[in-house]
């Protein structure tokens, strides 16, 4: 991680002008960046779940309310794009539907504890993808 860090503070670094007699050199800004990037790569996906996992997921624990993407209880607060952005907790993202099946709010129950980590963050690639691409009726 140390290196990540380094490598992207000298990609960032490198972007500011230097005083002429001293040059990073390309090889060397190259391999920052480089580095920044497959660190980034291998940092962001610890959100990221398997939709297909997610589906099962959810029809086994969350389609009693939330069939179709629809909210049983509440029928104003959906799992549709315009609905989540609006009434999820940090808006329509994968961590906060996380943080929203883990904790519970409301009537909704908390599934932390009867749920794995995985499967929640499984469910919640699921949750994301369906809500961008529409749910089925």
């Amino acid at each position: 991680m140390k290196l990540a860090i380094i490598a992207a503070l000298v990609a960032s670094a490198s972007a500011w002008t230097t005083p002429k007699h001293f040059e990073v050199p390309a090889a060397i800004k190259a391999g920052a960046a480089a580095t920044a990037v497959a660190a980034g790569v291998a940092v962001s996906p610890a959100f990221a779940g398997d939709v297909g996992a997610g589906e099962q997921v959810f029809n086994a624990n969350c389609a009693a309310c939330h069939a179709g993407g629809q909210n049983v209880i509440m029928p104003e607060k959906t799992l549709e794009k315009d609905a989540l952005e609006s009434y999820l907790a940090g808006g329509r993202n994968e961590k906060a539907v996380m943080t929203q099946v883990t904790n519970g709010k409301n009537a909704m129950p908390a599934f932390g504890g009867r749920l794995s980590d995985e499967d929640i963050a499984n469910v919640a690639s699921y949750v994301i993808t369906t809500s961008e691409a529409g749910w089925d009726e």
